[in-house]
């Protein structure tokens, strides 16, 4: 689904706070910040609207492969 790790690995790549995160996705601070730090797991739901906010800004999230999971940014469309 998303990961602690992924899901700060996305916002770096966006260059984004956890309060830029809360405000794009409409999820607390502090539900994301103790998520990110791994005190909690948040419901289903919530790490749904999270990913599909990050996706929407052009992250594409990479599955356990062996190598763990990841995030990167979708490759900028040409003109």
């Amino acid at each position: 689904m998303l990961t602690p790790s992924q899901c700060r690995a996305a916002r770096a790549l966006l260059d984004w706070s956890q309060q830029q995160l809360a405000d794009q996705s409409k999820i607390g601070n502090a539900t994301i910040r103790n998520f990110e730090s791994g005190k909690t797991a948040p419901q289903h739901a919530t790490l749904d609207v999270l990913r599909r906010c990050f996706e929407s800004a052009g992250i594409i999230f990479i599955d356990e492969n062996g190598e763990g999971p990841g995030a990167r940014l979708r490759k900028a469309a040409n003109g």
